[in-house]
């Protein structure tokens, strides 16, 4: 059996592409724990934040849900709700710093203005925000 004949049979696999994961988001468990063990907290009524310095890379977010925020319908729709302000943010971020966001139960029944005011207002407090210019 030659090359060609292995290779027939035993194709090389390649990773799917990811769908939709863009780079804005912290996946690895090690960067979390960094931003978890370093970072500064803050806190809302509707949200903890940790903040945390990292490289010069584009700031990454993550979302942590944990059981005890509901079953995981609530959970799920806690990070889509999350996931969607971390997109409509991320320009504005400055760069370099690692956040996670640990919703709390109060943010589902929050109209979105709400709650856009309230991350706003948290990132613009821990000077996470780049400068407007007008």
């Amino acid at each position: 059996m030659n090359v060609q004949d292995a290779s027939k049979k035993h194709p090389v696999r390649v990773a799917p592409k990811a769908r939709g994961r863009d780079g804005i988001f912290l996946r690895s468990s090690r960067d979390i724990q960094l931003v978890k063990h370093h970072g500064r907290r803050m806190s809302t009524n509707l949200f903890n934040l940790l903040a945390c310095r990292m490289d010069d890379a584009p700031s990454r977010v993550g979302i942590i849900v944990g059981k005890r925020f509901g079953n995981a319908v609530r959970r799920n729709r806690a990070k889509r709700v999350f996931r969607e302000l971390v997109r409509q943010f991320h320009p504005d971020l400055v760069p370099g710093c690692g956040l996670l966001v640990f919703p709390k139960r109060d943010a589902l029944s929050q109209p979105h203005e709400g709650l856009v005011q309230a991350w706003r207002m948290s990132l613009e407090r821990l000077h996470l925000m780049q400068p407007r210019i007008s």
